[in-house]
């Protein structure tokens, strides 16, 4: 490797005059070593058991009675109707997403359930769940899904900013 400015001895001389009287300094950079790899705890029991009853709430063969005029919306008795109306006009805002495009009917029970037991583990009150259009199985399903968990306060028809009537936006009851 050449040299781009060689210094001429006149440089080095002036070089090595304005260094005099100077002290190396001493390298006390501490080296760490590179971290380890972690490895995964198994999963507490809770979690476990939430994901074995994931499902547990939701029935193909009961069909809970929902309005078939309008928006899709839905409100547990005994909760107040306004909390829907909340719900359209988006003064919820979603802090978790669920997409169910391209799951099975199977896979999308599942993961509906993980989404509210995650909902009340997480303190999360409002959430998101984008059905899509398709062929209109998982759109028919989630909210009759919906309907039958007993966490479920309300859900509607999500604003356009949250999908329009290809998602759901969810209010889940959360534990005290």
């Amino acid at each position: 490797m050449k040299k781009r400015y060689p210094l001429s001895s006149e440089e080095q001389q002036l070089f090595r005059e304005t260094l005099a009287g100077t002290k190396r300094l001493h390298h006390d950079t501490k080296v760490h070593p590179k971290p380890r790899p972690k490895v995964k705890a198994p999963a507490p029991k809770r979690l476990m058991q939430e994901q074995i009853d994931a499902t547990y709430y939701f029935s193909d063969e009961f069909q809970p009675l929902l309005e078939s005029d309008g928006p899709m919306r839905y409100v547990r008795p005994g909760v107040d109707h306004f909390e829907a109306k909340k719900l359209r006009r988006g003064d919820y805002s979603p802090d978790l997403f669920l997409d169910l495009h391209g799951l099975t009917q199977h896979e999308a029970k599942q993961e509906l359930g993980a989404l509210i037991a995650a909902c009340r583990r997480e303190h999360v009150h409002c959430a998101c769940v984008m059905h899509g259009h398709g062929k209109h199985i998982l759109k028919q399903q989630t909210p009759l899904w919906l309907a039958q968990h007993p966490d479920v306060l309300a859900f509607h028809q999500a604003p356009k900013a949250f999908g329009g009537d290809a998602a759901l936006l969810v209010l889940v009851e959360l534990a005290e």
